[in-house]
């Protein structure tokens, strides 16, 4: 068995743990809205309608902000549709995911469900079909003060005070042809200018995010953010980027290693950023909003011409495996490693939809293997992100080349004395010791090792088993102020120590 070590010290660090990476989204797409988080009639239902069961566990998923309504949907969406009486309201199509849509659950809803479940609202609006009037209309009436009409409309139907929502998305995947009102990189940087404009006018203070690539492989990455940060550099704080996951002709050792992807994606659109930066004659570091990221097995997606026209159809519901769980585990990893450039990140999507929450209507909600590295991440990962240093064996990957087989993070509180080290053993079949060299942190306690593997590495929970794959115990021992670790093939760990 080979041997890995890691070396971690406090004294360098890359930043504090930006809680805003343990992001969700909710689009109007399959059932995520509809019989996911919204059911009037389900046993769990609160007085307006929202599934309680689900509730608790996105509060125990620990995610922190929640990017709505779109997603594909918002580039054909009218925001007005969706407030004010529900009788008074239209059944529209959904053009982007071939759905009705029948705006039961709109803007006022969501808020409020937001602040029921302690998520921050991150709102995105329609730059596809729509444009700078309407978008300002979307602003003025959820963030206006009374006294004006839109504001006067809100307080009409129930909600006088502003919500105060600080952060917006100009658009959705802009750059790609499958999207309602797709633009090409300069007719986008126009458009995003002027609304970021207008959008500062009214609030200085608003953080605004514009539309990247929506994936590394579109023939205009790079060339794309170039000319939008160009653009629009004073008036927007962060840049979207897009990535889902999966075996490429059943490549599943690049799948296991797909964080080296995600990892030069960031650091890609940051060196564009600060070129552009630099080419301004300014200090701004514009961040990644990494607004859409998971595992989804695209080959078996139809396409959305596919679709059956009809209201909340099972889309996407993919059964998360094992080998998914520690996959979702190396992204969080990739992300906090990136903490200091990295804004905002959104898992896709929260419930059924690609998602780490499921629910049959009228029946139980559960959670998916891929649930567990991000409520224990979110959960433990506090203080400082530290930079770590490895030196261990290789694995040879397609897609990548040669990359570690160990892929870690760790995070310490020095005021509460608590250290968290997240990692991932992305070797099919090799297990590898670690070991964890914390001679710079005094006496530590181990206080918990949890790993997630499993002998069939295909195994998903279900309705009928939600807990067939489940953090358990792992091998460990602490001796000398080094830790040393059983790391099984294809494992996620989350330990935890304190300092004594």
């Amino acid at each position: 068995m080979t041997t890995t070590r890691v070396h971690i010290d406090p004294g360098f660090g890359v930043g504090e743990v930006n809680r805003r990476i343990f992001g969700t989204f909710v689009e109007h797409m399959g059932r995520c809205v509809y019989t996911g988080i919204y059911e009037p009639g389900h046993p769990t239902a609160d007085e307006h309608g929202f599934r309680t069961d689900v509730a608790a566990l996105v509060r125990e998923l620990g995610a922190t902000a929640v990017r709505y309504p779109g997603g594909n949907f918002v580039s054909n969406y009218r925001w007005e549709d969706g407030v004010g009486p529900l009788e008074q309201r239209p059944r529209n199509l959904d053009f982007a995911w071939r759905s009705v849509e029948t705006n039961e659950v709109g803007t006022n809803e969501f808020l409020s469900w937001c602040s029921g479940v302690g998520l921050e609202p991150v709102m995105a609006v329609n730059l596809g079909t729509r444009g700078l009037a309407e978008a300002m209309e979307q602003l003025l009436y959820v963030n206006g003060e009374a006294g004006t009409r839109l504001p006067d409309m809100r307080a009409s139907h129930g909600h006088p005070d502003p919500w105060k929502v600080g952060t917006w998305c100009l658009g959705n995947e802009m750059d790609g042809p499958w999207q309602m009102g797709h633009k090409t990189p300069a007719e986008y940087a126009r458009l995003v200018a002027e609304v970021a404009n207008a959008f500062h006018r009214f609030d200085e203070n608003l953080s605004l995010v514009a539309c990247g690539s929506s994936n590394r492989a579109m023939p205009t990455f790079g060339e794309w953010e170039r000319v939008v940060l160009d653009a629009a550099l004073d008036n927007v704080d962060l840049i979207s980027a897009h990535a889902y996951y999966e075996p490429v002709d059943g490549d599943v050792v690049s799948f296991a290693a797909c964080a080296e992807d995600m990892d030069r994606y960031i650091d890609q659109v940051v060196a564009t950023a600060d070129h552009v930066a630099a080419h301004h004659h300014s200090e701004k570091k514009v961040k990644v909003s990494f607004d859409e990221w998971n595992v989804w097995a695209q080959h078996r997606f139809a396409g959305e011409n596919a679709i059956e026209v009809e209201h909340a159809p099972r889309l996407i519901e993919d059964a998360y495996t094992v080998t998914d769980a520690v996959v979702v585990g190396g992204l969080l990893i990739t992300l906090l490693r990136h903490t200091d450039r990295v804004g905002l990140a959104c898992q896709a999507q929260l419930v059924n939809v690609i998602a780490p929450i499921r629910t049959e209507p009228g029946g139980p909600a559960w959670r998916q293997t891929i649930f567990h590295p991000f409520a224990l991440t979110a959960r433990h990962a506090r203080g400082r992100v530290l930079d770590l240093r490895t030196e261990g064996a290789l694995i040879d990957t397609p897609a990548y080349g040669p990359v570690s087989q160990v892929w870690p993070v760790a995070t310490w509180d020095e005021e509460s004395g608590d250290l968290a080290i997240f990692l991932i053993n992305r070797s099919l079949r090799a297990a590898t010791a670690v070991a964890l060299d914390l001679s710079r942190f005094g006496d530590l306690a181990l206080v918990e090792h949890l790993v997630i593997t499993d002998s069939g590495p295909d195994a998903v929970n279900s309705m009928a088993e939600p807990d067939r794959v489940v953090p358990r115990p792992g091998a460990s021992r602490l001796d000398s102020r080094e830790l040393s670790i059983e790391a099984p093939a294809l494992s996620w760990h989350c330990l935890r120590l304190h300092r004594s």
